[in-house]
């Protein structure tokens, strides 16, 4: 909680000040709340980039996990091929007006050990797990910024 709250303090530091005049000191979120907000999974938007620089944003399973995020895709996926030529991504958890958790870093390719492996088979079951999701690649987010905001709205 420590590490994550200083990661959410030096990222608003750095914010511009467009961003910290939507992301008011009231509204936003701290190591606690993003915690609390994000749970076990969420849908997130990851953005990775091409060979040459474009971008690309889809939806992926976004799994909060000892203050990081985590998700899986195909072993042959576009998204794995990606992050293995360009591992610098950004993401973001978005509830409407309400709520939004923003991650910029790098994507590291994980093979889950034990304790994220019970967390995997908490949140989909253990048939799913053993059926076909062990076998899929899986990434964390390193994360080198982080802004989080709720709306009291």
């Amino acid at each position: 909680m420590v590490w994550l709250q200083e990661l959410l303090d030096e990222s608003y530091a750095a914010a511009g000040a467009h961003l910290r005049s939507v992301v008011t000191p009231e509204r936003r979120l701290d190591a606690a709340g993003v915690v609390a907000e994000l749970g076990a999974m969420r849908v997130m938007a990851l953005a990775t980039t091409t060979a040459r620089g474009e971008p690309r944003v889809g939806p992926v399973d976004g799994l909060f996990h000892r203050g990081r995020l985590h998700f899986g895709s195909g072993a042959d996926s576009v998204r794995f091929r990606h992050i293995r030529a360009q591992p610098a991504v950004s993401a973001s958890v978005i509830e409407g007006e309400r709520l939004q958790v923003t991650v910029h870093g790098v994507a590291r390719e994980v093979r889950p050990d034990d304790e994220l492996t019970a967390f995997l088979v908490g949140v989909y079951g253990r048939e799913a797990w053993d059926g076909w999701m062990s076998a899929l690649p899986w990434a964390r987010i390193e994360p080198t910024r982080m802004i989080a905001f709720r709306s009291r709205r």
